[in-house]
């Protein structure tokens, strides 16, 4: 569900951004909004596959984890730059990278539960 959702509010976003905004705001803060779009479509779609894998290796405890730390990347490093972008208020970006961080924990998850899996 999570997935479905934020695949939805990419493209919506992602609509917005290229109909909404171009000539609103300047071509570099467009470029930060659409690279915000990016990893929200990136991740979005990384919440179904987590989700495939929850349901392969079972209710795993670090399946779990991985998709809310995905999930949490998906609003602090996308909407950060969302924010940013639109307000141009540069402390903004100062969220991104825990989001960046909260992405990397999320998929080093996957990793653990899927090598984990494997010696069991």
């Amino acid at each position: 569900m999570l997935g479905s959702i934020n695949a939805l509010l990419s493209v919506a976003l992602g609509a917005f951004g290229a109909h909404g905004l171009k000539g609103v705001i300047s071509d570099e803060m467009l470029t930060v909004y659409q690279t915000g779009v990016q990893y929200h479509m990136i991740h979005a779609l990384g919440l179904i596959a987590i989700a495939l894998v929850a349901d392969r290796l079972g209710n795993h405890r670090l399946v779990n984890a991985a998709g809310w730390l995905i999930l949490i990347g998906i609003i602090l490093f996308s909407f950060s730059l969302y924010a940013l972008s639109i307000t141009g208020v540069k402390i903004l970006g100062a969220i991104t990278p825990f989001g960046g961080v909260s992405f990397l924990a999320g998929w080093a998850c996957v990793f653990l539960a899927a090598f984990k899996s494997k010696r069991s």
